[in-house]
């Protein structure tokens, strides 16, 4: 008989990380996934992205209704209650076998509690990672971590950090990074496609950024990146093709939005914005800024840090949002100082020995088969009352 499994989805970016999950575990012979959206996913203000979910021709079993009335960490917290309620209804009648869940992020600390208080085995994905910048992430992911029975990991360091918190090993899985199994196989949009959709000249450089609030900062939200915006005015001015692209429904997400959408008022040349690119172009610009093209990442996504290094991709980080991320040696460490951030991008744009020197690093994240690694376990591993009582090995 085939296992059920419950995947759980609140936001785009980690949607793009979940998609080669989702499809090995819908490839899987003893396996059937049903997928629950919910968070930014079906909200307008962030893209809708549930529609590039449909796109990718995945079937959404069931819709989690998170409430965010306002920009605020009291909505936040609000938030995680509703869907805790809608989520828990949902598996209720599916009774699923496995709950699997990504990161470290509100709405995934939403889905694992109710999984958990329902007595489902639930499996968390890239536990034990740091990053100690003030967005509440370690927070989170580490007591996601501890409600959770199976942990799969991206790096050893954080399978490692998972077995210290007291977790057995036989229940951790350093299985890589997913989203490096997408790019392995070359599945993101090529130069001359992404040329045609965004309008880009491939003779030119490229910025792509992205700047999310600082959770425990987040009344600073629209402060910290302004000197970033008007950094990348300056580089729009000088003929970079800048692309900037929506935060997630964080506190402080919406003063971010507002920022965006004055620079965008003004009617600059070589500007555009974007809600969301989708893991596909997303992926794809990258591939533009590193070893396709010429140009620079530039923000505080984690996927400056994880998913840069293997197109070559020079890298500008700006504040404290992955301070203490595992990473590659393709990354430059700002402030919130417009010409700190400015020159940092000239650097990954014009010094061609710095570009050689990305596009040679090792990305310590995994070589690219997370997925069918991930969907082989949830299908052979035992179930049964030792996998959901769990023992503290310290």
């Amino acid at each position: 008989m085939k296992r059920t499994i419950a995947i759980f989805t609140g936001n785009r970016a980690e949607y793009g990380l979940q998609y080669p999950i989702i499809k090995a575990i819908n490839a899987h012979p003893d396996l059937d996934g049903y997928l629950f959206v919910g968070g930014a996913h079906l909200d307008e203000d962030f893209g809708a992205t549930k529609s590039e979910i449909e796109r990718d021709g995945f079937a959404i079993h069931a819709e989690v209704k998170m409430t965010m009335r306002h920009d605020t960490l009291a909505a936040t917290a609000q938030a995680i209650g509703t869907g805790i309620v809608s989520l828990s209804e949902g598996l209720d009648a599916l009774k699923p076998d496995f709950l699997v869940v990504y990161a470290d992020r509100f709405e995934g600390l939403a889905a694992v509690i109710a999984g958990t208080q329902m007595g489902i085995p639930t499996a968390h994905i890239e536990g034990g990672d740091i990053t100690e910048g003030g967005a509440l992430d370690d927070s989170v992911r580490h007591a996601m971590t501890k409600l959770s029975h199976l942990h799969f990991t991206t790096n050893e360091e954080a399978a490692e950090r998972v077995r210290k918190l007291g977790e057995e090993p036989w229940r951790v899985f350093n299985v890589g990074f997913p989203a490096l199994d997408l790019i392995a196989q070359g599945n993101y949009a090529a130069p001359q496609e992404l040329a045609d959709r965004y309008g880009l000249d491939l003779s030119r450089p490229v910025a792509v950024f992205t700047q999310h609030s600082v959770t425990t900062e987040f009344e600073a939200a629209a402060a910290q990146v302004r000197p970033a915006l008007e950094a990348m005015r300056r580089l729009a001015e000088e003929g970079v093709q800048v692309i900037l692209t929506y935060p997630n429904n964080d506190a402080g997400g919406k003063a971010i939005i507002a920022e965006i959408e004055a620079l965008m008022a003004r009617g600059l040349p070589n500007l555009q914005a974007h809600k969301s690119l989708g893991r596909r172009n997303y992926h794809g610009m990258l591939n533009i800024c590193g070893k396709a093209g010429r140009g620079v990442y530039v923000g505080n996504s984690s996927s400056g840090i994880k998913e840069t290094a293997i197109f070559g991709c020079p890298v500008v980080n700006i504040g404290s949002r992955q301070q203490g991320r595992l990473r590659a040696d393709n990354v430059i460490d700002t402030q919130y100082d417009q010409d700190q951030i400015y020159a940092a991008c000239l650097k990954g744009i014009h010094d061609d020995a710095w570009r050689a020197h990305c596009a040679t690093v090792q990305n310590p994240y995994g070589s690219g088969d997370a997925g069918p690694r991930i969907a082989q376990v949830l299908a052979t591993v035992a179930l049964g009352p030792a996998l959901v009582q769990k023992k503290m090995t310290y």
